[in-house]
């Protein structure tokens, strides 16, 4: 009896070391950020797959959308306020409008990198909400403004509550979805900045008739913002796919493991290490797309923010001019959701933001020129459209080829931070004593196309040889039996041998 017990008892160990050991490997497989309670993932079919991508969709896209739809409306609509009598009512003469237009850049760009930092401390459910909050605040007072100085001041002021919510909106976005899903989704998003384009001059058009309504000219009235949509994201935004409520745990599992193993065989590190930083900081990579980012978001800003003021130039009056904005961000929307959806298709970016750069140059090579009104007003439809169809491809390539979350946190911080300042420039290009013709202006936006030009195919190239390089690593690691650890994998991240580098 003693031995059948002992025999028994001994089983009973091996069984209980046995399931210790499946549970140690599937902790192991299935971590994500120290979250070991999830169950393994299911196997679904390309129907189910796509039926729980909409899922997540629907719960996330349209607030996003919503936030920074009213972020780019009430940025760019200080353009349509130019026209409505703010130079007039504030007395900004020579080069003050322009410099309150630098002015936000400057805290804009410095505090993008801070803010992604601490996205995932503070969570994206409170941080992104918290913050549109703020910057409504911060809007609403700007319509109360009686002087330069304090447009300047709320211009700063503003630079910062809304540095953290398109870099932070991206970033948060690569934690759910895989990379070759990811630039319909910041398409998606960012086509929030073209209807607000687009709106912003419906709005304008309407608000210009409202001049005078408690002793306010119309474009006071532009700048009182929806402080309910920060209040809506509260209770409809999530975190994290290993937390998000509304999707089963088996639903989790299946994100969370679909996303971790997108970009490499072992999954990529989750955790905050000071390296991260200086990882982001010395990778060439975030440099080159700095430069690439420039060439694209320096003629955006400068035609989003101009744009009413050069088809004003066009001979125009103020109300018709606000209208003439409508047809080309319409046009630029549809551009930019195909573009979207066709370099998801094919797993490529770099086509079509040489598209964009084309698109680009074509527009502001003909505004540079004597050509006729009619045929000015067609080139804008190529400025608009070449550069915010071209821009989440930008945005979306650097996330694809960033591999490590904190990496590419700050990567992708200081990718649209420090590329921003290129906003900056293009606040002052356009002046007024430049006017009809902005000669200057149009000059300076074909410099930036001409700096993609050149860093577009460099990018393309390097990226090139470096997957030759890794695939030819590959086979020679596999005949002479050289091995990586799980762990020294996850640490290489896109330095891995087993990354490939999106083009």
């Amino acid at each position: 009896m003693a031995e059948k017990k002992s025999e028994g008892s001994s089983s009973d160990h091996a069984s209980i070391e046995k399931s210790s050991a499946q549970r140690i490997e599937v902790a192991d497989v299935y971590d994500f950020g120290g979250d070991t309670t999830l169950p393994p993932p299911p196997k679904l079919t390309p129907e189910q797959e796509k039926k729980l991508w909409r899922k997540i969709d629907m719960r996330l896209m349209p607030i996003l959308t919503l936030m920074y739809l009213f972020s780019f409306l009430d940025r760019g609509n200080i353009g349509n306020a130019k026209l409505q009598g703010l130079t007039t009512q504030l007395n900004l003469t020579g080069n003050k409008y322009n410099i309150a237009l630098t002015m936000y850049f400057v805290p804009y760009c410095l505090f993008e990198c801070p803010a992604n930092l601490v996205l995932k401390k503070f969570r994206p459910s409170r941080w992104l909400p918290g913050i549109t909050i703020t910057w409504g605040i911060i809007m609403t007072l700007m319509g109360l403004v009686k002087n330069y100085p304090q447009l300047v001041g709320t211009r700063v002021v503003l630079g910062v509550t809304e540095a953290g919510l398109f870099p932070g909106v991206v970033y948060y976005l690569t934690l759910w979805y895989p990379r070759h899903m990811l630039q319909f989704r910041v398409g998606i998003f960012y086509g929030g900045a073209t209807v607000a384009g687009a709106f912003s001059g419906l709005l304008a058009f309407a608000i210009s008739f409202m001049s005078g309504t408690d002793g306010m000219l119309g474009w006071s009235w532009i700048f009182v913002c929806i402080i309910a949509v920060g209040i809506l994201a509260f209770f409809v935004l999530v975190d994290f796919p290993s937390t998000a409520t509304f999707l089963t745990p088996e639903e989790r599992a299946f994100v969370v493991w679909r996303k971790k193993y997108d970009n490499s065989s072992v999954g990529e590190e989750e955790h905050f290490a000071i390296r991260h930083v200086w990882q982001a900081f010395s990778d060439w990579q975030v440099w080159l797309h700095i430069l690439i980012y420039m060439s694209i978001i320096g003629p955006l800003y400068g035609i989003s923010l101009f744009l009413p003021s050069i088809i004003n130039g066009f001979g125009f009056n103020t109300a018709i001019s606000q209208l003439l904005t409508v047809p080309p961000y319409v046009f630029a929307t549809i551009v930019l959701i195909v573009f979207a959806i066709w370099s998801d298709r094919i797993q490529k970016r770099s086509p079509f933001i040489l598209a964009g750069l084309i698109m680009c140059l074509i527009g502001f090579a003909i505004n540079i020129s004597e050509a006729p009104i009619g045929v000015k007003y067609f080139g804008t439809f190529f400025c608009v459209s070449g550069s915010y169809a071209a821009f989440p491809g930008i945005v979306a390539w650097l996330g694809n080829n960033l591999a490590g979350q904190y990496k590419r946190g700050v990567g992708m911080a200081l990718h649209i931070g420090i590329g921003n300042f290129a906003g900056a420039i293009a606040s002052n290009i356009y002046r007024t004593q430049d006017a009809p013709r902005y000669i200057i202006g149009h000059g300076v936006e074909l410099m930036f196309v001409g700096i993609g030009f050149i860093t577009l195919p460099l990018a393309v190239v390097i990226y090139t040889r470096i997957n030759a390089k890794r695939d030819a690593y590959e086979k020679e690691m596999e005949e002479k039996g050289i091995k990586y650890t799980t762990q020294e994998l996850r640490k290489l991240g896109d330095r891995a041998p087993d990354f490939r580098y999106i083009l």
